[in-house]
């Protein structure tokens, strides 16, 4: 994606709620390099941050009940979490959770759109967000995956302000200038069971090898590694525990 740091409507962190916390510290480990530090205070509740050196890159933490999916998601930075939570109800989406301080480190809400798709809002305080884009390991896209295309960029626009540059084939956001993201339209091809949802996209070095490390872990590829027309190479991979995630080789488009 063209962004290079956390701005206000753009996507600025991504994190995994999972079933098997130890298991996912190993899976990532293994895959993207990262360096993990786990908060130690009790009211964390295990979450644990991933590094790329010195930089925040993305979160691995318990789910916060049991009913939640285990799945990635994604957060999207915001001035204001409450007056964005407004304009939410008031677009059509629904807010789950919050808004609510994160110690001293930001305001938090979880909300979903129009067609269901579940993300989060982030309002910073002593954390911004990740502190690294578009390296191999950390978020290089967002992809919003939906059955209802034409609701979700009448929400989005409206919640964020995101520039829309649509194609025959698919639909790239933007903010400030900025493409960090896409939307596919969910057709027959996926089984009905699965919900309208955000994919963050970690870039790697090789795609094919990554996807082969992610089997040879534990995990198993949803859509094999493909090479996008005048675009990045691409996979879709599921690890042990069932969260989706997407890999592609590192550059602006996902």
């Amino acid at each position: 994606m063209k962004l290079d740091r956390p701005v206000t409507g753009g996507p600025c962190w991504t994190e995994l709620g999972t079933s098997d916390l130890e298991a996912a510290k190993r899976f990532y480990t293994d895959l993207f390099g990262w360096r993990l530090e786990t908060d130690p205070r009790q009211e964390a509740g295990g979450y644990t941050v991933a590094h790329l050196g010195d930089a925040a890159v993305a979160a691995i933490s318990p789910r916060y009940e049991e009913s939640q999916p285990v799945a990635w998601n994604v957060s999207f930075s915001v001035a204001d979490a409450d007056a964005t939570v407004a304009t939410v109800r008031d677009a059509g989406g629904t807010v789950v959770l919050g808004p609510m301080d994160v110690f001293d480190v930001g305001r938090f809400a979880v909300a979903s759109d129009p067609g269901g798709a579940a993300f989060q809002l982030w309002q910073p305080r002593a954390f911004p967000g990740a502190g690294l884009f578009n390296a191999p390991g950390s978020l290089g896209w967002v992809e919003l995956l939906t059955r209802a295309a034409e609701q979700a960029t009448a929400f989005y626009t409206t919640v964020f302000g995101w520039s829309v540059n649509a194609s025959e084939h698919y639909t790239q956001w933007g903010v400030a200038g900025a493409d960090f993201g896409g939307m596919v339209t969910m057709d027959e091809q996926f089984p009905p069971q699965v919900p309208s949802h955000w994919l963050p996209y970690f870039a790697v070095e090789d795609v094919d090898a990554t996807a082969h490390d992610a089997t040879e872990a534990g995990g198993s590829v949803l859509m094999e590694p493909t090479s996008v027309p005048d675009g990045p190479r691409i996979a879709v991979l599921r690890d042990a525990q069932g969260a989706a995630f997407g890999i592609h080789v590192g550059g602006e488009e996902g």
